[in-house]
């Protein structure tokens, strides 16, 4: 199985993506992280120095490399999507799950590591929800092209085995 997690930042992709990949004996992949051992910087180094352009050409880049491989579960930036054609090239290529988590669960969860992320580094909690909420905005049309949403309390290993028994 070829799975793409999307959704939001904070949205648990990258949790999810690993304890899905030890459930399915597969490998499990977070697009950040190869983009970070692929470029030898981290994210916040490749926006300062390259820019976001060059950052979303190298994502989609290495997003297609997925495409040669059998099995794996993928944990992809929350932009991702969004740019180059990626969500419909995921949709072709695999299957993809949209985490969809409350603005709320995000502001929660991001609020301690966000001096990690380059676009809400600065944010205070107010900007911080108010951001999330425009990009969630902005991101909802994409998002809903997924195969699969869950939602909230929907994400859980019971919901993921259900999508596996749909395409296993």
């Amino acid at each position: 199985m070829k799975l793409f997690l999307i959704g939001m930042m904070g949205s648990g992709k990258s949790y999810w993506s690993r304890q899905l990949a030890k459930k399915l004996k597969t490998g499990g992949y977070d697009l950040d992280f190869l983009i970070e051992s692929h470029e030898e910087k981290t994210i916040s180094e490749i926006f300062e120095e390259e820019g976001e352009d060059y950052f979303r050409k190298t994502e989609a880049k290495i997003l297609r490399w997925f495409g040669e491989k059998k099995a794996f579960v993928l944990a992809t930036g929350g932009g991702a999507p969004c740019f180059h054609d990626n969500m419909d090239w995921m949709n072709r290529n695999g299957v993809t799950v949209w985490l969809d988590e409350p603005i709320e669960t995000l502001v929660e969860r991001l609020q301690p590591g966000k001096e990690h992320r380059p676009l809400i580094r600065s944010l205070g909690e107010d900007e911080l929800k108010a951001y999330l909420e425009n990009k969630l905005r902005e991101r909802t049309p994409i998002y809903e092209k997924a195969q699969h949403r869950l939602t909230g309390k929907e994400i859980s290993d019971l919901a993921f085995k259900k999508i596996i028994q749909l395409y296993a």
